[in-house]
């Protein structure tokens, strides 16, 4: 019995982790797609999910229901780490006015927890709950310097996908980046993951020495200069890393 309901939960979490960041409506035909189930076993447990509010339906098909947002809610260190934070996003992006980014580094990939942009932001791929891959953004770029060799390896030796023009895929140069990183305690984006942005970022410190949280701001090349940024995000790394240390909240909780 118990394998049973292993296997049926299995599946509503491959149905719930169907949806990417773009996605607003999945139709049960990609839902079954997504997931490798059949169309009547994926059905089966999406109606179950609308029912337990994880899940809503309209006439287009299927979408992530305001359930999920109030469990997340409920998950009290990350939200202390929210409201911690929030404090030294919002100053930096008092002395920005660029889109400030709080991000947290999940496997391979960056999983951003804040966003904070005005009404001039630059157009960039990131949003809050979304991810992108830690090899072509300045805040991804700063989380695998300070990950474990095992990490670093997996993705200096995995095939790095050209975004852009301007996405470093060869391992060797990403590998120095990645070194430089870790000398001047902050990490530049030059168009790598969209074209025309430009970012900076510098790791939230940890005590141990090996954070998995980050902090970075950025903006269009039209105007943005990274490098006259490097104060301004070091001091909002360094100041919310003092107020986890001071409360306990190891930087990075949750990531993989």
């Amino acid at each position: 019995m118990e394998e049973e309901q292993d296997t049926v939960l299995g599946r509503a979490v491959a149905l719930l982790r169907a949806f990417g960041s773009d996605d607003h409506v999945l139709g049960l035909a990609e839902l079954a797609r997504r997931t490798g189930l059949p169309k009547t076993t994926a059905h089966r447990i999406a109606n179950a999910l609308v029912r337990h509010r994880l899940l809503d339906r309209d006439p287009y098909g299927y979408r992530l229901s305001g359930g999920l947002f109030e469990l997340g809610l409920r998950a009290s260190t990350e939200r202390t780490l929210l409201e911690l934070a929030m404090p030294f996003l919002q100053d930096l992006y008092e002395r920005t006015h660029e889109t400030v980014h709080l991000g947290v580094r999940d496997g391979t990939d960056v999983v951003y927890l804040a966003k904070i942009g005005g009404h001039r932001q630059a157009a960039s791929p990131s949003r809050t709950g979304g991810r992108m891959p830690l090899y072509c953004t300045a805040i991804g770029k700063v989380l695998l310097a300070h990950a474990g060799p095992e990490v670093r390896r997996q993705v200096l030796g995995g095939p790095l996908e050209r975004r852009t023009p301007h996405t470093v895929v060869a391992a060797g140069m990403l590998r120095r980046q990645l070194e430089t990183a870790l000398e001047t305690g902050v990490a530049f984006e030059h168009e790598e993951s969209t074209a025309g942005l430009l970012c900076v970022a510098a790791p939230v410190p940890a005590p141990e020495g090996r954070t998995s949280l980050a902090i970075s701001v950025s903006g269009p090349t039209t105007r943005f200069r990274p490098e006259g940024h490097v104060d301004a995000v070091r001091a909002a790394a360094t100041g919310l890393g003092n107020q986890l240390a001071r409360r306990r909240i190891p930087p990075g909780t949750g990531a993989l």
